[in-house]
């Protein structure tokens, strides 16, 4: 995960310029985004014209692609996450804008929070997975699965959003959008409302029974075997032990141990 966070100030002269051209206006105001790990720039911009929220990162960032990933599938999952305005590499940056989204983020306790991220995944599922080069999920969970007719049953058409966190989840009136797509995958369309499950779980206040109820909610739940979706429980039980490692931070451990939990309660059915 990324620790470190530039502010607005600390990228070179030369972005500074390329942005203001695409601006076409200086920044008068901008306020460094606390939320999120994958990037190292995220703040909001404003300027005589208006508001923007930028991202980015260094260009010898290992996860740099990322910033090319989020470019090539906005214009895919429109009404489901802020439009890009641009994306630009300058002086060893690489960043995208987007339009700014006066919102906060979803409470995965409140109830009308969770109702529009059923909605949210709900059209998700019902969007074509774009002509873009996405990871598979049959690939990205490979290691965690021994049975692979098992790890087979991951894989389908599906565009999937599978970094469910609720910082990645902006809430406004009527409703959710989802935010940073970076790890958007093909595969089977019951991944994101079962990935969905461990957030719940993780965010307090829902056990496993309860968070199955809501991912029931969306639609493509209904898709998954159930002894495929008991595999990839413990495919992310196992996942999230090997990112805690020995000494996990707060953060992490609890995703850890929802994701234990969750497979868990599969086990036990």
């Amino acid at each position: 995960m990324t620790t470190t966070r530039f502010d607005w100030a600390d990228l070179p002269d030369a972005v500074h310029q390329a942005v203001h051209a695409h601006l076409r206006s200086p920044v008068l105001t901008s306020e460094t985004v606390s939320a999120g790990f994958n990037s190292e720039i995220a703040a909001k911009l404003t300027t005589d014209k208006g508001t923007v929220f930028v991202k980015g990162m260094r260009l010898s960032h290992p996860r740099v692609w990322t910033q090319q990933r989020e470019a090539e599938i906005n214009r895919y999952v429109k009404g489901l996450a802020p439009p890009l305005l641009w994306h630009l590499e300058v002086d060893g940056w690489s960043l995208v804008a987007f339009e700014y989204v006066e919102a906060r983020h979803a409470d995965y306790r409140a109830t009308g929070d969770l109702k529009l991220m059923v909605d949210a995944l709900g059209r998700l599922g019902r969007t074509p997975c774009p002509p873009v080069e996405l990871r598979r999920a049959e690939q990205r969970w490979a290691a965690y699965v021994d049975d692979p007719g098992v790890l087979s049953r991951f894989a389908g058409g599906s565009l999937l959003h599978t970094d469910l966190n609720n910082e990645n989840v902006l809430v406004q009136d009527d409703r959710a959008l989802l935010i940073d797509w970076a790890w958007a995958t093909r595969g089977a369309p019951w991944i994101d409302p079962a990935l969905w499950v461990i957030w719940l779980i993780a965010a307090g206040g829902h056990g496993p029974a309860a968070a199955e109820a809501w991912a029931a909610e969306v639609p493509a739940w209904e898709t998954g075997d159930p002894a495929v979706v008991d595999a990839f429980a413990q495919a992310q039980a196992r996942l999230w032990a090997d990112i805690a490692g020995e000494s996990p931070d707060p953060w992490t451990a609890g995703l850890a141990q929802a994701a234990q939990r969750w497979a868990l309660f599969r086990k036990r059915r």
